[in-house]
């Protein structure tokens, strides 16, 4: 690009200076930290969700949950059943409002194990289809990925060897063969993931191993879904879904958890 050179005034004894253009430096443009992050969003959605992601760990004031009538997945009542319990849609569609209509028509709850038992008693007037459901929440023994932190903690307290871990790969898809509809739920209570691969093959009638694919999943055959083995290993992991619920009571730091 040229220039147009400009006449410049000359004083008698001075040579003349010749002004010149200064050269135009590439200019960048401005960007800020807000420009690198897209979308931007809503600002008030995302501070709501950094604060619940905040407190994902930590139990609402008891007050809050025994009054929260709100029926809302972000309402005090939610986050503390889906913290005890494991979120799923059946809590947040079903549990959630008719614990807290159950709360509304019943003696004052003075604790969280009280609220975990109130949680049970409604549970247990459920038809077994959704009581599936519900225990369904909880991932499967020896799941790595997408635990809920308490999960993580309760699972992997122990280091766990891979041929465990395809071990009870196999187990689960054999039990979910042996009990349509259902996962196998345990409270783990400390144990490490082999000793509880040990309790899941005599559950099945299995010799202990760590074969990845025996015996063949087909081999396995199907109890009846609504029949009594079935209906009786659907209530006992109800059962033991309690106690993990109260066990994770200690685990967020609330006295006195009550019996296991």
């Amino acid at each position: 690009m040229s220039h147009a050179r400009r006449d410049t005034p000359t004083i008698r004894g001075v040579l003349p200076v010749v002004m010149r253009p200064r050269p135009r430096r590439h200019q960048m443009p401005m960007r800020s930290w807000i420009h690198s992050v897209t979308p931007l969003g809503d600002f008030n959605q995302a501070a709501s969700h950094l604060t619940l992601a905040s407190n994902s760990t930590s139990l609402p004031p008891l007050a809050e949950s025994i009054s929260d009538t709100s029926g809302k997945e972000d309402g005090p009542l939610a986050r503390a059943l889906a913290l005890v319990f494991e979120p799923s849609p059946i809590l947040y569609s079903t549990l959630v409002p008719v614990l807290a209509s159950y709360i509304r028509d019943t003696p004052p709850i003075l604790s969280y194990p009280a609220l975990i038992d109130a949680a049970l008693a409604v549970l247990a007037s459920w038809p077994d289809t959704q009581k599936a459901q519900f225990i369904s929440g909880h991932p499967r023994i020896g799941e790595v990925k997408g635990l809920s932190a308490l999960s993580a903690q309760e699972q992997t307290a122990k280091a766990t060897p891979p041929e465990v871990l395809a071990r009870l790969a196999h187990l689960n898809a054999l039990y979910e063969r042996r009990y349509p509809g259902l996962v196998y739920i345990t409270f783990v209570n400390g144990r490490s993931r082999a000793e509880v691969k040990n309790e899941m093959e005599k559950v099945l009638g299995l010799e202990h191993s760590v074969s990845a694919d025996e015996p063949p999943v087909t081999s396995v055959e199907s109890v009846q879904v609504g029949g009594e083995e079935w209906a009786r290993e659907l209530e006992r992991a109800v059962a033991d879904v309690g106690r993990i619920a109260k066990s994770r009571l200690k685990a967020l730091g609330v006295q006195n958890a009550g019996s296991l």
